[in-house]
């Protein structure tokens, strides 16, 4: 009984160790969420025909880390697309977590808050304070987590490139008031496939902006997540993909980012593909040439 005792307590110890050292999905705040009211909604998961899963209406945002066993000192953290109305978990989010690790890059894949008044205060900031609070923790975790805390990037698929974006052109100050921490929320790069940038009305993808900025959003607040308007010179390097056939998002957000950043001088890459159209995760159907592979080669010029 003593021996059984005793290799369940060391069973217990190592699995500890385990998870200290290669981290889960984890909740992102260790209090209570900044800007959120109780609600009794729960986020369901839709399972897509292709057997990819779609999560639905979270509240309760989380982190899950992936860390390599040969790192690199990079970090990723990884925002699904989803239209702000969920997020495609698995090909824009945990499949893609798995490929950084193969190039030795860490990644967070981050589960964040949809904009619902149910639950959000203010529903267009909850989703920038869940990317901010994302990037704070990695790099207060670098050690741990073996990254070094000056090349700590954000990606994004689609609404998540929105939130990528945002987060690479909001950085002066914390979307959250009252947050004290003086950690850096900058990211140092950001990688954007086939992103939502503009909200205006020529450019915006209509599902976005309203999920994000509700029926009654103002001019302030289109040209606020604009996020070609809000690139200055102190904008982080930029990795884009898109195809031209996108009838979703149109090909121009990328363009526009493109040229702003071109603008204030800010290295930027940019790969647009003639056919795709939208939602393809790391693999286009149309094409041989894997974009996945020229973010590798981007990456090592950081």
């Amino acid at each position: 009984m003593l021996r059984i005792l005793l290799i369940g307590i060391l069973l217990n110890l190592i699995g500890f160790m385990l998870t200290a050292q290669i981290p889960g999905e984890m909740p992102l705040y260790k209090g209570a969420i900044p800007n959120s009211k109780p609600t009794a909604a729960r986020e369901r998961v839709d399972t897509r025909p292709n057997g990819t899963r779609f999560i639905i209406g979270t509240t309760q945002p989380t982190l899950t880390a992936f860390i390599p066993p040969k790192p690199n000192g990079q970090g990723v953290v990884i925002c699904p697309g989803g239209g702000y109305s969920g997020t495609a978990i698995d090909h824009e989010g945990l499949a893609v977590a798995k490929a950084f690790n193969a190039l030795g890059v860490a990644a967070f894949v981050l589960k964040y808050r949809m904009p619902l008044d149910t639950s959000c205060i203010d529903r267009s900031i909850a989703p920038l304070q869940d990317a901010q609070q994302a990037i704070r923790l990695v790099r207060q975790n670098a050690k741990q987590w073996k990254v070094n805390p000056r090349k700590i990037g954000i990606m994004g698929f689609s609404a998540g490139g929105h939130l990528a974006s945002t987060a690479a052109t909001h950085f002066f100050e914390n979307a959250d008031p009252a947050e004290k921490d003086t950690t850096s929320v900058r990211p140092d790069f950001a990688i954007l496939i086939y992103p939502v940038i503009s909200f205006n009305d020529e450019l915006a993808h209509g599902g976005s902006r309203g999920n994000l900025l509700g029926k009654n959003y103002t001019e302030v607040q289109k040209f606020r997540f604009s996020n070609e308007q809000q690139v200055t010179a102190a904008s982080p390097p930029a990795f884009l993909v898109h195809s031209a056939d996108d009838k979703t998002v149109e090909v121009e957000n990328s363009i526009a980012y493109y040229l702003a950043c071109h603008k204030y001088k800010i290295p930027v890459e940019m790969h647009l593909y003639p056919k795709g159209g939208h939602g393809y995760g790391m693999n286009n159907p149309t094409t041989s040439d894997k974009w996945f592979e020229r973010l590798g080669n981007w990456l090592k010029t950081l």
